[in-house]
């Protein structure tokens, strides 16, 4: 698959709840914006990135990439943020990944491009662990952008679950072993934990 024909999509749109209703891309890691260090990972791995946000705007423009917010009001979730992509994708295929995964992996989008043709499947989600401990990671997707009719249809007869709506796809299951790249920062204890400790 040619990279050039994929775009990188970093969604930024949640509340940050569980971190006190911060700004997670925003937030400090190691001197810059956790959402910077996703953006620096995913860039040299597709043609064109954009990231979805719903609130501080401006700081976002400010890494140089379009800002879309979602086309869905009332932060709707994920599935919310990959519809915006995919709305504004000039692209054939949607890569994802959320502002707060720093670590995530430098063959990410090759190791799903290469799941997604080997299966001729209509997306790729990242998949970690085995037996009970294993654990998808579907906000870590790489997707048809023709997809978009049918995820809007689900987000309108109120579907917000990742799993649920590719439930009728044919789905490409990528394993990586390396759990602690799809590591994502919740918590501003999570935040000061791996500042210290991570790679």
């Amino acid at each position: 698959m040619d990279t050039s024909q994929i775009t990188g999509l970093i969604l930024a749109g949640g509340r940050g709840t569980r971190m006190g209703t911060v700004d997670k891309g925003l937030q400090l890691f190691r001197d810059a914006p956790m959402a910077l260090h996703v953006l620096m990972r995913l860039s040299p791995q597709v043609g064109d990135v954009m990231i979805n946000a719903n609130q501080n705007i401006a700081p976002y423009e400010g890494f140089g990439v379009p800002v879309w917010q979602d086309e869905m009001q009332g932060f709707a979730g994920p599935l919310a943020g990959l519809q915006t992509g995919m709305a504004h994708c000039e692209t054939d295929y949607l890569v994802t990944a959320p502002c707060d995964s720093p670590f995530l992996p430098k063959d990410l989008v090759a190791r799903l491009a290469a799941g997604l043709e080997e299966k001729n499947a209509d997306l790729a989600v990242a998949v970690t662990g085995e037996g009970e401990s294993r654990q998808p990671h579907p906000v870590f997707c790489l997707a048809k952008a023709s997809l978009l009719p049918h995820l809007t249809l689900y987000l309108q007869e109120g579907g917000r679950k990742f799993d649920a709506w590719y439930a009728s796809l044919t789905v490409a299951e990528v394993h990586f072993d390396d759990e602690d790249a799809f590591r994502n920062i919740n918590t501003l204890d999570d935040l000061r934990k791996y500042e210290a400790t991570a790679p």
